[in-house]
Protein backbone atom coordinates (compact mmCIF):
# COMPACT_ATOMS: atom_id res chain seq x y z
CA UNK A 1 0.00 0.00 0.00
CA UNK A 2 0.89 3.61 -1.02
CA UNK A 3 2.17 6.07 1.81
CA UNK A 4 0.20 9.11 0.91
CA UNK A 5 1.88 12.52 2.45
CA UNK A 6 -0.18 15.90 3.08
CA UNK A 7 1.55 18.88 1.65
CA UNK A 8 1.34 21.99 4.27
CA UNK A 9 -0.94 24.58 3.22
CA UNK A 10 0.89 27.92 1.96
CA UNK A 11 1.52 30.87 3.72
CA UNK A 12 -1.47 33.00 2.80
CA UNK A 13 -1.85 36.73 2.60
CA UNK A 14 -4.23 38.03 5.33
CA UNK A 15 -7.09 40.55 4.83
CA UNK A 16 -4.49 42.79 7.37
CA UNK A 17 -2.57 42.12 4.36
CA UNK A 18 0.30 40.53 6.39
CA UNK A 19 1.01 36.98 5.12
CA UNK A 20 -0.34 34.29 7.39
CA UNK A 21 0.12 30.54 8.25
CA UNK A 22 -2.21 27.81 10.06
CA UNK A 23 -1.09 24.75 11.65
CA UNK A 24 0.03 22.66 9.34
CA UNK A 25 2.35 25.02 7.56
CA UNK A 26 4.04 25.82 11.06
CA UNK A 27 4.71 22.56 11.78
CA UNK A 28 5.99 21.66 8.36
CA UNK A 29 8.66 23.97 9.23
CA UNK A 30 7.92 27.24 7.24
CA UNK A 31 7.67 29.74 9.93
CA UNK A 32 11.34 29.09 10.57
CA UNK A 33 11.96 28.93 6.87
CA UNK A 34 10.00 32.37 6.67
CA UNK A 35 12.04 33.94 9.53
CA UNK A 36 15.76 32.87 8.02
CA UNK A 37 14.18 34.96 5.00
CA UNK A 38 14.02 37.58 6.48
CA UNK A 39 16.00 40.82 5.27
CA UNK A 40 16.95 43.18 8.52
CA UNK A 41 17.29 46.89 7.24
CA UNK A 42 20.25 47.83 10.19
CA UNK A 43 19.35 51.23 9.73
CA UNK A 44 17.44 52.98 12.53
CA UNK A 45 14.70 55.91 11.21
CA UNK A 46 15.58 58.77 13.44
CA UNK A 47 13.02 61.69 13.67
CA UNK A 48 13.45 64.73 10.58
CA UNK A 49 14.65 67.93 12.58
CA UNK A 50 17.07 70.73 11.74
CA UNK A 51 19.20 72.90 13.77
CA UNK A 52 20.93 76.07 12.67
CA UNK A 53 22.02 77.93 16.10
CA UNK A 54 26.12 76.72 14.77
CA UNK A 55 25.38 78.50 12.01
CA UNK A 56 24.10 81.58 13.35
CA UNK A 57 25.92 82.59 16.65
CA UNK A 58 29.52 82.41 17.75
CA UNK A 59 29.43 79.14 20.77
CA UNK A 60 32.29 80.31 23.13
CA UNK A 61 32.93 77.19 25.26
CA UNK A 62 34.64 76.67 28.84
CA UNK A 63 34.67 78.27 32.21
CA UNK A 64 32.53 75.59 34.50
CA UNK A 65 30.09 75.76 36.47
CA UNK A 66 29.10 79.37 36.79
CA UNK A 67 25.98 80.64 37.22
CA UNK A 68 26.85 84.14 35.29
CA UNK A 69 28.97 85.19 32.61
CA UNK A 70 30.31 88.71 31.93
CA UNK A 71 31.26 91.43 29.77
CA UNK A 72 32.95 94.90 30.08
CA UNK A 73 32.06 97.86 28.25
CA UNK A 74 33.82 101.63 27.80
CA UNK A 75 31.96 104.37 27.12
CA UNK A 76 34.51 107.32 26.40
CA UNK A 77 33.78 111.28 26.97
CA UNK A 78 35.90 114.78 26.42
CA UNK A 79 35.56 117.86 28.41
CA UNK A 80 34.39 120.61 26.47
CA UNK A 81 32.83 120.11 23.04
CA UNK A 82 34.49 118.38 20.08
CA UNK A 83 35.04 121.26 18.09
CA UNK A 84 37.49 122.09 21.05
CA UNK A 85 40.71 120.72 20.42
CA UNK A 86 42.73 122.76 18.15
CA UNK A 87 45.82 123.47 19.92
CA UNK A 88 46.77 127.26 20.98
CA UNK A 89 43.29 128.74 20.81
CA UNK A 90 41.61 127.35 24.23
CA UNK A 91 42.46 128.53 27.36
CA UNK A 92 42.35 124.88 29.14
CA UNK A 93 43.53 121.44 27.75
CA UNK A 94 40.61 119.11 27.65
CA UNK A 95 40.38 115.92 29.74
CA UNK A 96 39.65 111.88 28.64
CA UNK A 97 37.22 109.95 30.59
CA UNK A 98 36.00 107.03 30.60
CA UNK A 99 32.75 105.06 31.71
CA UNK A 100 33.30 101.37 32.75
CA UNK A 101 30.23 98.90 33.02
CA UNK A 102 29.49 95.85 33.21
CA UNK A 103 26.78 93.20 31.61
CA UNK A 104 25.66 89.85 33.16
CA UNK A 105 24.55 86.91 31.27
CA UNK A 106 22.74 84.46 32.76
CA UNK A 107 23.92 80.37 32.56
CA UNK A 108 21.37 77.67 32.63
CA UNK A 109 22.27 73.68 33.60
CA UNK A 110 20.44 71.43 31.03
CA UNK A 111 20.20 67.97 32.68
CA UNK A 112 19.17 64.76 31.22
CA UNK A 113 19.40 61.09 32.46
CA UNK A 114 18.73 57.59 30.69
CA UNK A 115 18.22 54.11 32.44
CA UNK A 116 19.42 50.81 30.92
CA UNK A 117 17.94 47.63 32.13
CA UNK A 118 20.98 44.58 32.28
CA UNK A 119 19.05 42.58 30.02
CA UNK A 120 18.31 44.90 27.47
CA UNK A 121 21.98 45.33 27.42
CA UNK A 122 23.29 41.87 26.85
CA UNK A 123 20.55 41.33 24.45
CA UNK A 124 22.04 44.20 22.35
CA UNK A 125 24.90 41.59 22.02
CA UNK A 126 22.19 39.40 20.42
CA UNK A 127 20.69 41.75 17.59
CA UNK A 128 23.86 43.72 17.21
CA UNK A 129 21.82 47.02 18.15
CA UNK A 130 23.10 48.97 20.83
CA UNK A 131 20.01 50.47 23.14
CA UNK A 132 22.61 52.88 24.97
CA UNK A 133 23.95 53.91 21.51
CA UNK A 134 20.04 54.64 20.99
CA UNK A 135 19.67 56.54 23.87
CA UNK A 136 22.58 58.78 23.31
CA UNK A 137 21.57 60.15 19.90
CA UNK A 138 18.55 60.60 21.33
CA UNK A 139 20.04 63.06 24.05
CA UNK A 140 22.55 64.54 21.87
CA UNK A 141 19.28 65.33 19.69
CA UNK A 142 17.61 67.15 22.37
CA UNK A 143 20.40 68.88 23.54
CA UNK A 144 20.81 70.40 20.17
CA UNK A 145 16.72 71.45 19.89
CA UNK A 146 17.27 72.91 23.00
CA UNK A 147 20.24 74.83 22.16
CA UNK A 148 18.29 75.62 19.00
CA UNK A 149 15.11 77.41 21.22
CA UNK A 150 17.33 78.79 23.54
CA UNK A 151 19.40 80.83 20.59
CA UNK A 152 16.05 82.20 18.68
CA UNK A 153 14.08 82.28 21.57
CA UNK A 154 15.44 81.97 24.91
CA UNK A 155 14.28 80.31 27.80
CA UNK A 156 11.09 81.89 29.13
CA UNK A 157 11.16 80.31 32.65
CA UNK A 158 14.75 82.27 33.30
CA UNK A 159 13.41 85.01 32.00
CA UNK A 160 15.73 85.07 28.51
CA UNK A 161 14.95 85.71 25.47
CA UNK A 162 17.48 84.93 21.70
CA UNK A 163 18.07 86.27 18.43
CA UNK A 164 14.31 86.59 17.48
CA UNK A 165 12.77 88.52 20.14
CA UNK A 166 15.36 90.62 22.45
CA UNK A 167 13.14 93.90 23.94
CA UNK A 168 16.18 95.83 23.38
CA UNK A 169 15.72 95.97 19.40
CA UNK A 170 12.70 97.67 18.14
CA UNK A 171 10.95 96.33 15.20
CA UNK A 172 9.71 97.77 12.64
CA UNK A 173 7.33 96.67 9.40
CA UNK A 174 8.94 97.04 5.81
CA UNK A 175 7.68 99.59 3.34
CA UNK A 176 4.47 99.07 1.78
CA UNK A 177 5.55 98.20 -2.56
CA UNK A 178 3.35 99.30 -5.32
CA UNK A 179 0.61 96.13 -4.70
CA UNK A 180 -0.09 97.71 -1.06
CA UNK A 181 0.89 95.08 0.83
CA UNK A 182 4.01 94.61 2.42
CA UNK A 183 5.25 90.99 2.18
CA UNK A 184 7.89 89.21 -0.88
CA UNK A 185 6.15 87.55 -2.89
CA UNK A 186 3.92 90.50 -3.94
CA UNK A 187 6.77 92.72 -4.62
CA UNK A 188 9.09 93.75 -7.29
CA UNK A 189 12.91 92.41 -6.63
CA UNK A 190 13.54 95.82 -6.58
CA UNK A 191 11.41 96.58 -3.30
CA UNK A 192 12.85 93.56 -2.03
CA UNK A 193 16.28 95.02 -1.98
CA UNK A 194 15.02 98.09 -1.10
CA UNK A 195 13.93 96.21 2.46
CA UNK A 196 16.73 94.55 2.64
CA UNK A 197 19.14 97.84 1.90
CA UNK A 198 17.02 99.71 4.52
CA UNK A 199 17.79 96.89 7.18
CA UNK A 200 21.77 96.99 6.71
CA UNK A 201 21.85 101.19 6.33
CA UNK A 202 19.91 101.70 8.96
CA UNK A 203 22.20 98.91 11.38
CA UNK A 204 24.97 100.89 9.91
CA UNK A 205 23.98 104.17 10.46
CA UNK A 206 22.87 103.91 14.16
CA UNK A 207 26.41 102.55 14.55
CA UNK A 208 27.66 105.56 13.49
CA UNK A 209 28.82 104.38 10.13
CA UNK A 210 31.47 101.57 11.93
CA UNK A 211 32.31 99.60 8.64
CA UNK A 212 33.04 97.05 11.05
CA UNK A 213 29.21 97.09 12.01
CA UNK A 214 27.37 96.98 8.79
CA UNK A 215 24.56 93.91 9.10
CA UNK A 216 26.57 90.64 7.41
CA UNK A 217 24.09 88.27 8.57
CA UNK A 218 20.48 88.07 7.59
CA UNK A 219 17.61 85.64 8.90
CA UNK A 220 14.59 84.92 6.60
CA UNK A 221 11.38 82.56 6.88
CA UNK A 222 11.83 79.22 5.05
CA UNK A 223 9.10 79.59 2.94
CA UNK A 224 10.62 83.16 1.54
CA UNK A 225 13.84 81.65 1.17
CA UNK A 226 12.57 78.96 -1.17
CA UNK A 227 10.43 82.15 -2.87
CA UNK A 228 13.76 84.01 -3.73
CA UNK A 229 15.59 81.01 -4.42
CA UNK A 230 13.36 79.40 -6.97
CA UNK A 231 12.25 83.27 -9.01
CA UNK A 232 14.65 84.15 -11.71
CA UNK A 233 15.73 87.08 -12.31
CA UNK A 234 17.56 88.52 -15.33
CA UNK A 235 19.58 92.12 -15.10
CA UNK A 236 22.45 94.14 -16.58
CA UNK A 237 21.82 92.23 -20.40
CA UNK A 238 22.67 88.31 -18.84
CA UNK A 239 21.92 85.86 -20.86
CA UNK A 240 20.82 83.77 -18.44
CA UNK A 241 18.62 84.29 -15.71
CA UNK A 242 20.00 84.02 -11.95
CA UNK A 243 17.92 83.65 -9.05
CA UNK A 244 16.47 86.07 -7.22
CA UNK A 245 18.40 85.29 -4.33
CA UNK A 246 21.42 84.99 -5.77
CA UNK A 247 20.81 88.69 -7.62
CA UNK A 248 20.09 90.30 -3.71
CA UNK A 249 22.98 88.96 -2.08
CA UNK A 250 25.28 90.05 -5.29
CA UNK A 251 23.92 93.76 -5.34
CA UNK A 252 23.00 94.90 -1.65
CA UNK A 253 24.55 98.09 0.13
CA UNK A 254 27.10 95.05 1.94
CA UNK A 255 28.47 93.71 -1.13
CA UNK A 256 29.11 97.26 -2.16
CA UNK A 257 31.06 97.80 0.82
CA UNK A 258 33.68 94.82 0.12
CA UNK A 259 31.18 92.52 2.50
CA UNK A 260 29.65 88.94 1.68
CA UNK A 261 25.90 89.26 3.30
CA UNK A 262 24.19 85.74 4.34
CA UNK A 263 20.86 85.58 3.39
CA UNK A 264 19.89 82.43 5.69
CA UNK A 265 16.29 80.71 6.23
CA UNK A 266 15.14 80.00 9.72
CA UNK A 267 12.15 78.66 10.78
CA UNK A 268 11.68 80.63 13.99
CA UNK A 269 10.88 83.64 11.38
CA UNK A 270 7.47 81.91 10.68
CA UNK A 271 5.26 84.27 12.65
CA UNK A 272 7.72 85.89 15.27
CA UNK A 273 6.95 89.78 13.75
CA UNK A 274 4.26 91.99 15.73
CA UNK A 275 1.20 90.82 14.48
CA UNK A 276 2.14 87.14 13.92
CA UNK A 277 3.94 88.24 10.87
CA UNK A 278 7.31 86.80 9.58
CA UNK A 279 10.20 88.77 10.36
CA UNK A 280 13.70 89.66 9.01
CA UNK A 281 16.43 89.96 11.50
CA UNK A 282 20.10 91.18 10.49
CA UNK A 283 23.02 91.78 12.20
CA UNK A 284 26.47 91.07 12.49
CA UNK A 285 27.37 87.85 13.03
CA UNK A 286 30.53 88.32 14.96
CA UNK A 287 32.09 87.18 18.48
CA UNK A 288 32.44 90.85 19.07
CA UNK A 289 28.71 91.70 18.80
CA UNK A 290 26.77 88.72 19.03
CA UNK A 291 27.60 85.53 20.98
CA UNK A 292 26.55 82.70 23.00
CA UNK A 293 28.91 80.75 26.26
CA UNK A 294 28.63 77.10 27.25
CA UNK A 295 31.00 77.11 30.03
CA UNK A 296 30.43 73.33 30.08
CA UNK A 297 29.70 71.49 26.63
CA UNK A 298 27.46 68.63 26.41
CA UNK A 299 28.74 65.50 28.24
CA UNK A 300 28.10 62.30 30.90
CA UNK A 301 29.10 63.37 33.94
CA UNK A 302 28.01 59.58 35.65
CA UNK A 303 27.47 56.38 35.37
CA UNK A 304 26.39 53.72 38.02
CA UNK A 305 25.09 50.42 38.54
CA UNK A 306 21.45 50.49 40.16
CA UNK A 307 21.08 47.32 41.94
CA UNK A 308 17.40 47.78 43.30
CA UNK A 309 16.51 48.67 39.11
CA UNK A 310 19.01 46.35 37.64
CA UNK A 311 20.22 48.51 35.37
CA UNK A 312 23.12 51.49 34.52
CA UNK A 313 22.01 54.77 35.43
CA UNK A 314 23.57 57.90 33.48
CA UNK A 315 23.46 61.24 33.67
CA UNK A 316 24.27 63.73 31.09
CA UNK A 317 24.83 67.92 31.56
CA UNK A 318 25.68 70.93 30.22
CA UNK A 319 26.42 74.36 31.04
CA UNK A 320 24.28 76.60 28.57
CA UNK A 321 24.17 80.66 28.79
CA UNK A 322 21.99 83.14 27.21
CA UNK A 323 22.15 84.42 23.66
CA UNK A 324 24.18 87.91 24.33
CA UNK A 325 23.81 91.00 21.68
CA UNK A 326 26.62 93.30 22.71
CA UNK A 327 25.68 95.89 20.34
CA UNK A 328 22.45 96.72 19.74
CA UNK A 329 22.70 99.35 17.65
CA UNK A 330 23.30 96.97 14.39
CA UNK A 331 20.73 94.55 15.19
CA UNK A 332 17.69 95.20 13.17
CA UNK A 333 13.87 93.51 13.25
CA UNK A 334 11.92 94.20 10.10
CA UNK A 335 8.25 92.55 10.29
CA UNK A 336 5.81 91.85 7.53
CA UNK A 337 8.01 90.02 4.94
Amino acid sequence: MRKQYKLATAPQMGASGRITMDASAIASGLAFLESELEKIDPSLREPLTNTTYPRDITIESGGGWVEATSAMNVDYSVTGGERDGIGGVQNAIRRIQADMSKDLYKVMPYEVSMSIKIQDQLRGAVTGRSIEQIYDDGIRLDYDKYMDINTYLGQKSYGTTGLMNDAHVTAAAVATGASGKTTWKNKTPQEILNDIDDAIVAGWAAAQYDNSAIPNHILIDPENFAYLNRTPFTANGATAPVSLLKYLMDNNIAKAKGIDLVIAECRFCTGCGTGSTNRMVAYVNEKRFVGMDVPVPLSRVMTQPNVIGASYDSLYMSNVGQAKIHYYEPFIYRDGI
